[in-house]
């Protein structure tokens, strides 16, 4: 079965207090709170700045067993280093504790700046250096910068595959040979509804879809009605299917049909708190429900939620893998 996951861009958001989050909810029980209603995050404080270990454990902690978060990369290696030498910039990157989410990390997201045209050589080389397993993070991030040295995590458990999908914002992209770069490098092409923005394609590059749905009609503020959702739900169904849509703009050819794709998709209207609820509404349309008022009369007002299983992690065990700083 495919995975399908349905979420939000963030979620520690003040508008959100009172309208989708209970009135007086402590907001450290706010990422429990919202993973009980969407099965998938999108980590943007990564975006910004270096997060730590403990951090990335506190939210591991903080969600069911079968949560996923997909991580978005530092603004440093794609904004400012502009993906270039970056070996000290991944290197913090990784070590910043990203690999204490063990089976709930999902898709690390690349976001490029407007800015930043398509120069072949640049993004194949970045590509060429992403680890593509947990084990190779590890050993990437052992070569860190020493102010990481007390706040640096390179265990693994588990040797776990990686994913990558980068989201661009030029025109230069709008290219053929950009889509068959991503094939080649199996980096998933982000789909990224802009309210006509940015760049829209629809070509399919891994076997995953990720889709990025900031706003329909106004740039991180406006919703999704029903027609728009069941349109969604439409092509995700496709995708998902291992196929794609009759109809959609695309630079290259279909994608060869595989049997499935799994999906991960992020709304990223958060400033009229449309976000969450359009992200259950479409979970809904795949199959995936929640009981939102449910899940609200079984929030405490204070402490811990009522019926909620404790999910704190259990001690690593003697055997995992660990890097160290060599």
């Amino acid at each position: 079965m495919p995975e399908t996951r349905i979420g939000i861009s963030g979620w520690r958001y003040g508008p959100w207090r009172g309208k989708f989050y209970p009135p007086n909810l402590p907001q450290n029980l706010e990422l429990n709170f919202a993973a009980r209603c969407v099965n998938s995050i999108e980590i943007n404080g990564s975006f910004y700045s270096l997060q730590t270990p403990s951090a990335y454990e506190k939210w591991y902690d903080s969600t069911p067993d079968d949560f996923v978060f997909a991580v978005k990369g530092s603004r440093f290696i794609t904004h400012m280093k502009r993906l270039k030498d970056l070996q000290q910039a991944q290197a913090n990157f990784w070590a910043s504790g990203i690999l204490r989410l063990d089976e709930k990390l999902g898709p690390i997201l690349w976001q490029l700046p407007p800015n930043f045209q398509f120069v072949k050589e640049t993004l194949e080389e970045f590509f060429d250096e992403l680890p593509r397993n947990t084990a190779d993070a590890a050993k990437i991030a052992r070569g860190c910068s020493d102010f990481m040295k007390d706040r640096s995590w390179m265990k693994i458990r588990k040797i776990r595959p990686l994913r990558h999908a980068i989201e661009i914002r030029n025109e230069s992209f709008v290219t053929e040979e950009f889509v068959n770069l991503l094939r080649r490098q199996r980096v998933a092409l982000v789909i990224a509804d802009t309210a006509n923005k940015w760049p829209y394609m629809e070509d399919m590059t891994a076997d995953f879809v990720y889709v990025r749905l900031h706003g329909e009609l106004e740039l991180y503020a406006s919703g999704y009605d029903d027609r728009a959702l069941n349109h969604w739900a439409n092509r995700l169904k496709k995708w998902r299917q291992g196929g794609e849509p009759a109809r959609g703009p695309r630079c290259a050819p279909k994608a060869p049909r595989i049997s499935s794709r799994d999906v991960f998709v992020y709304f990223d209207n958060d400033m009229k708190v449309f976000a969450p609820f359009n992200a259950m509404d479409l979970a809904r349309r795949l199959g995936i429900r929640r009981d939102y008022e449910k899940i609200k009369r079984d929030s405490r007002l204070s402490g811990r939620p009522k019926n909620s299983r404790d999910t704190r992690r259990t001690a690593w065990p003697r055997r995992a893998i660990a890097y160290t700083h060599s």
